[in-house]
């Protein structure tokens, strides 16, 4: 099993997580600054010339020096810099060389901290101010800073800019083509491995933004890792574990599983799937997990996946784990059990218990159950969805509810359903239009005797996926 702490350093893949930044970077780092020419210029003082001169020009071992021998002038020179130069092109430079300053040693973000505290200023405000530049890599680069010290340092980002930042990051996850999309999930990366944050970025909707880039049809590998990645650091809050099913998450991340040829992805997948079972405190919770995977053909995947040749133990341990859950959720599963998981996934199709009349006569009444949960999913399915196959399922069982429950009728009625089932009746498939007018027919009708024999001369196909209806007579 893979865990938090002990999982490799991003760092060492940070080559490929932000291959646009960091190709860019070593541009940046190629074209040097002439700090003479400013000096010239006066536009920094004699003190920042001297310093930034032999900072940039020196190695780790006369940096480190340099640092502990005057730790406040580093902070100093940087901020004064950021403050005081407008050319993109030196910011960029001055920017990669900091960052790459901070990332030479973790602890050199106290020091900026401590510059600000001494100051009475926000340690945040000059990087928040570049995320609003215009050049993209001089953004994205203040991006990956403030990351590293709300990371690295030992006291935590304080809640007001922690939602301003995490909103941002969201954001940018949201932006059509953004060509740094790489960059703000890296950042993510960071920032969801410390568990104070990952509240605060649920509460601004960083999972539903999380989930529509991973539905997309465009999504590129190395994305669909580190967004996951994200998913899977969000899962060791036991809180947030039990939570995180509401976004549909586990379908997402079956069908991606299916689909997944990269063994990185197929890892973090397991880990996140087995994290949704193990980490909620509530074993309904983990029930409730197990059998949304199930419903979603995650079992299927399991053998397949077994069939391959892994070298990863976490992923064989995970595989060992995740069938074991699974198989034994199905023994325990009820007919109930797998419609309410059916229902609640939104992926309605002609599974056994729609068409089983043993079925509705027992359970139609729990439809009713927690204020009518089951049943509203149905009419928002009926609203929402464009499928035909999930519009004549959704037809049909909200027909059966009338037909088994007496007073279904009014409790469909006051749900806004009727009217919904009766607009089906002019819809294009052939099976969409079958099912909305039985459903019709079971609202308006008092015989069931008499609709059983009028039922017998029209059948429609019954197929996985929608077919044409074919009429008897």
């Amino acid at each position: 099993m893979m865990d938090i702490s002990n999982i490799e350093d991003l760092e060492k893949g940070a080559q490929v997580a932000t291959s646009l930044l960091q190709e860019r970077a070593n541009d940046v780092r190629a074209n040097r600054v002439n700090w003479q020419s400013y000096l010239q210029g006066q536009m920094i003082s004699s003190d920042i010339y001297s310093f930034i001169s032999k900072f940039d020009s020196g190695n780790a071992e006369s940096r480190s020096a340099m640092l502990q021998e005057n730790p406040l002038q580093f902070a100093s020179t940087f901020y004064n810099l950021i403050g005081q130069i407008a050319k993109d092109q030196t910011l960029q430079y001055i920017l990669t060389m900091l960052d790459d300053g901070l990332q030479e040693d973790k602890a050199r973000v106290e020091i900026f901290k401590e510059f600000a505290k001494k100051r009475k200023e926000s340690v945040w405000s000059p990087f928040f101010h570049l995320l609003e530049r215009e050049d993209k890599f001089i953004v994205y680069q203040s991006s990956r800073i403030i990351a590293k010290i709300a990371c690295w340092s030992k006291e935590a980002m304080d809640k007001k800019n922690l939602q301003f930042y995490l909103n941002w990051l969201k954001e940018q996850l949201s932006k059509p083509g953004n060509e740094y999309l790489q960059t703000a999930a890296r950042c993510l990366q960071m920032m969801l491995r410390v568990d104070q944050y990952r509240n605060m970025f649920v509460e601004v909707e960083g999972i539903s933004a999380i989930v529509s880039v991973l539905a997309g049809s465009k999504v590129g590998f190395q994305i669909q890792y580190q967004l996951t990645f994200c998913l899977w650091c969000l899962t060791f809050n036991p809180d947030l574990a039990e939570r995180m099913n509401r976004y549909n998450i586990i379908p997402i991340l079956a069908d991606i599983l299916s689909e997944s040829v990269k063994e990185k992805v197929t890892r973090i997948i397991l880990a996140t799937l087995r994290n949704l079972i193990e980490k909620p405190e509530e074993k309904e919770i983990q029930h409730v997990h197990a059998l949304s995977m199930v419903q979603c053909k995650v079992l299927k995947q399991l053998e397949l996946l077994e069939g391959r040749k892994f070298d990863d133990p976490d992923i064989i341990d995970d595989l060992e784990f995740l069938n074991e859950k699974l198989q034994a959720s199905v023994q325990d599963l009820s007919s109930f059990d797998e419609y309410t998981t059916e229902i609640k996934s939104g992926r309605l199709e002609w599974s056994p218990v729609h068409k089983s009349d043993r079925f509705w006569r027992e359970n139609a009444i729990r439809l009713n159950e927690k204020n009518y949960e089951l049943l509203k999913i149905l009419v928002r399915l009926l609203d929402t969805s464009k499928d035909p196959l999930i519009l004549s399922v959704a037809a049909h069982d909200i027909g059966e509810y009338v037909r088994y429950y007496p007073r279904g009728k009014n409790v469909v009625e006051q749900l806004g359903a009727k009217q919904k089932v009766m607009w089906y009746l002019g819809h294009e498939d052939p099976n969409v239009r079958y099912e909305a007018l039985i459903a019709v027919q079971k609202l308006m009708v008092h015989n069931w005797e008499y609709l059983g024999k009028q039922l017998t001369d029209v059948e429609p196909v019954r197929k996985d996926t929608p077919g044409m209806a074919s009429v008897k007579g």
